[in-house]
């Protein structure tokens, strides 16, 4: 997903006024200035592709954590809103890798790397997460790698 992608967009929310996919893509619009200014960049510049997903994969990880909070907070109002949003931010990112993906992969890696015990956990949870990098959670990963090792 480039910019341009996401202008487009923007301008399809406008045009159907969708006010929450709108409210999204200014937010992940906003999010990529804010980036280029960080790295010193003119804000008419175009960021990565790799950065923007890491940018939307931020967001729905933010809305995540928010929709937790409001839920135990007892504000299902709000959480609510939050859902509405990250079903939105998950449509624009590539599909996860279910758990016996992870774990195929886990397995793989493991006997990749020769590591047989819970004492190289670590290393390999690092290798895993290299190579999967956007294609699954890192939660996910981290409970898979557990299990392998329970």
């Amino acid at each position: 997903m480039t910019q341009n992608d996401l202008r487009d967009q923007m301008k399809d929310a406008m045009r159907a006024k969708d006010t929450v996919r709108l409210s999204v893509i200014r937010g992940i619009m906003t999010m990529v200035t804010n980036d280029l200014v960080a790295k010193s960049k003119k804000p008419t510049d175009e960021l990565a592709e790799d950065d923007i997903m890491a940018l939307v994969r931020r967001a729905a990880k933010q809305r995540r954590d928010s929709i937790e909070q409001f839920e135990k907070g007892g504000r299902p109002d709000l959480a609510e809103v939050e859902k509405a949003e990250l079903v939105i931010l998950e449509a624009m990112l590539p599909v996860q890798m279910s758990a016996d993906d992870v774990l195929a992969a886990a397995k793989a890696k493991a006997a990749e790397l020769g590591i047989t015990d819970a004492t190289k956990k670590n290393q390999l949870m690092g290798a895993l997460m290299k190579d999967l990098k956007g294609k699954a959670d890192g939660t996910l990963v981290k409970e898979v790698v557990d299990a392998l090792f329970a």
